[in-house]
């Protein structure tokens, strides 16, 4: 068992300032779980308060459920990989992976069985007499990634250690790292700023805001259902388009209306007693790119959801196109086939799927419907 419990846990610096609040969170044997969010909103802090490089101010942290608030870091059976990759350099590959176990007075034999079977899964048996200064960004990183895996800890605290890549290699490690989580059946514990990152590695994400936890669930629930505004607006890439709209209830109809665009809301969503209390006020209205729709068949299936649009900018991906509009001052953008033919300048209709629309509260930003 390799159970990760944290309850209640602070982080307080001099000076009143806090960087971690109120943190309760099971982690259970074997997840992957991923603590996402803008830096400075406290996960990595989280990370080393579990790592027992920083000292909890409040709360209890538990690891298979013994108490080690005041267990070393060395006494915790954590090890942690670094975005810096802290590699001596002076060493070779297979001395840098062997230098914990023999701090620990491994056997000879038993250090180079765990040092060539944790290459063997990393792919890096031909690098193990070479010196750092030798290897590439992600060779480094798998030569990190070893010298945690060669010493089988219960937990593994990963602090966003893709982050000195580039594109193509971050997208390659990130599913060699799914990889090894399978292989070795361990508690993975992943920070990033990086929502991509998050959203296709974690069984679980946290996301934090400003030392607080915000939301904790599956990245697919996150992205369909998430609790307020912040973390509509942080999952989802391009993100969440958004607009000021006054609720109304006009002969058993729904309507939203921002600048000049009138649309209504199905009866399954509109008709609820949360949102009939917004009636004559102004919500926030969210839509995700890809529920915006400028294709015919599109327009005739949500003819009470029509919104015209200038389009500013028309980007081309290959797979798909995005395209940049504004709608009496709103930006908005919409994610479509590579085969539209909508121009830079044009003046189009497009269609919200309703179905798909989010309302969030403009004073609390807590979700009023999804």
């Amino acid at each position: 068992m390799s159970s990760v419990t944290l309850r209640g846990i602070c982080k307080k610096y001099p000076g009143d300032v806090v960087a971690v609040s109120d943190v309760n969170l099971d982690i259970a044997d074997k997840e992957f779980i991923i603590l996402v969010g803008p830096s400075g909103c406290g996960k990595s802090t989280t990370l080393r308060m579990i790592a027992g490089l920083e000292e909890i101010t409040e709360g209890e942290l538990f690891i298979d459920d013994k108490l080690v608030n005041d267990t070393p870091p060395k006494d915790r059976d954590i090890a942690m990989v670094f975005q810096n990759y802290a590699l001596y350099p002076h060493m070779t590959v297979f001395e840098n992976m062997a230098f914990g176990l023999k701090l620990r007075k491994t056997p000879k034999d038993e250090i180079r069985r765990r040092v060539e079977e944790a290459a063997k899964i990393l792919a890096i048996e031909h690098l193990l007499d070479r010196k750092p200064k030798a290897l590439s960004g992600g060779q480094r990183q798998r030569v990190a990634l070893g010298r945690a895996i060669v010493r089988n800890p219960k937990v593994f605290l990963l602090d966003e250690p893709l982050s000195n890549l580039d594109a193509k290699l971050r997208a390659q490690m990130r599913t060699e790292l799914t990889k090894i989580h399978q292989r070795l059946e361990t508690t993975f514990i992943y920070v990033t700023h990086d929502q991509i990152e998050a959203m296709t590695m974690g069984t679980r994400i946290v996301v934090m805001k400003d030392g607080y936890i915000q939301q904790i669930s599956s990245p697919q629930v996150l992205y369909d259902t998430p609790d307020n505004l912040f973390v509509a607006s942080f999952i989802g890439s391009p993100q969440m388009n958004f607009a000021d709209a006054l609720v109304s209830d006009e002969g058993g109809v729904t309507y939203l209306t921002f600048g000049e665009s009138k649309i209504a809301l199905p009866e399954s969503k509109g008709r609820k007693p949360s949102v009939l209390v917004y009636a004559g006020k102004e919500v926030i209205l969210g839509i995700r790119p890809e529920n915006i729709h400028e294709e015919e068949m599109f327009l005739s299936q949500f003819p009470n959801s029509l919104v015209n649009m200038s389009v500013d900018v028309v980007e081309a991906m290959g797979n798909e196109t995005y395209l940049y509009m504004n709608a009496a001052g709103h930006d908005f953008t919409a994610r479509v086939s590579n085969r539209s033919t909508v121009k830079t300048g044009d003046n189009i209709k497009v269609a919200f799927d309703t179905r798909r629309i989010h309302l969030f509260d403009k004073e609390t930003e807590r979700t009023i419907t999804n």
